[in-house]
């Protein structure tokens, strides 16, 4: 049995805590959880005691990596991820990944893939919204691809954001185009699959990435496009709410439990 623990207990991660309670994750026992927010973690951790398992809500990151899990579910933020990444897989840590948006940074990214190799350990990075991450890898192994991401979105998911204003509401419109780099410093949240889509391919400097604002739209549009002299690719996605993400954690963390793994 290996263990589980979950940093991040908003949606995302009580998410995953509910899954393993209906038995989808039976190679795992979660003996820790942990967030900013000390009431989300008491919470998740007080509704796992009740169902009769031990899980202790940690008072700091820290002592939940002293507990020493097997794999950590990260569900916060890319600037967690940024802190956590490295002590986590140092602790011998292996880290499943919703923030991938920490990884757009060449220099963390390789940090992170160093110090994985020396403890042993790995990242995991989830599909989250999207998905196709295996033709992505193989079709960008050929040679000669080129890749680009499409998001479609809602106004109302960009309130809070530099590119929002109220007359989004009424038209739509392109609001960012560039980089997937480029994207994930302006929308630090909300893009993490274009990073995750990116490093599967041609990196977060090469792939081009577009967001339209569509008034009354709810929910999101993934889609990603690869090809080369051979091969010609389109992962399209809809999702009316992020529940997605939760589940790919979930798919994810029952393949790397499989003795059988769809890749």
């Amino acid at each position: 049995m290996k263990k589980l623990a979950i940093a991040g207990c908003g949606k995302l991660g009580t998410l995953v805590a509910e899954a393993w309670l209906k038995g989808l994750l039976p190679d795992y026992e979660i003996t820790a959880v942990y967030s900013r927010t000390a009431s989300k973690a008491e919470a998740l951790a007080d509704r796992l005691q009740r169902e009769g398992h031990s899980c202790r809500a940690a008072d700091t990151f820290e002592e939940l990596l002293s507990l020493r899990p097997d794999y950590l579910v990260e569900a916060a933020s890319p600037d967690a991820m940024r802190r956590w990444a490295l002590p986590a897989l140092k602790n011998g840590t292996s880290v499943v990944s919703l923030s991938i948006g920490a990884l757009a940074d060449d220099d963390f990214y390789q940090e992170v893939i160093r110090t994985a190799k020396d403890a042993g350990t790995h990242v995991y990075i989830v599909s989250g919204a999207t998905g196709g991450f295996d033709v992505l890898q193989t079709v960008t192994l050929m040679g000669g691809a080129k890749a680009r991401f499409f998001n479609e979105k809602g106004p109302q998911a960009l309130r809070g954001t530099a590119v929002y204003d109220p007359s989004l509401d009424t038209e739509q419109r392109t609001v960012f185009s560039g980089t997937a780099a480029q994207a994930i410093k302006m929308f630090p949240t909300k893009v993490n699959v274009t990073v995750a889509a990116s490093r599967a391919s041609v990196g977060p400097q090469g792939m081009d990435v577009q967001m339209v604002s569509t008034p009354g739209f709810k929910g999101d549009t993934q889609r990603v496009e690869i090809s080369n002299s051979q091969v010609h690719a389109v992962v399209d996605v809809y999702s009316a709410t992020a529940e997605i993400a939760g589940w790919s954690v979930v798919n994810t963390l029952r393949n790397i439990a499989s003795p059988v793994v769809f890749c």
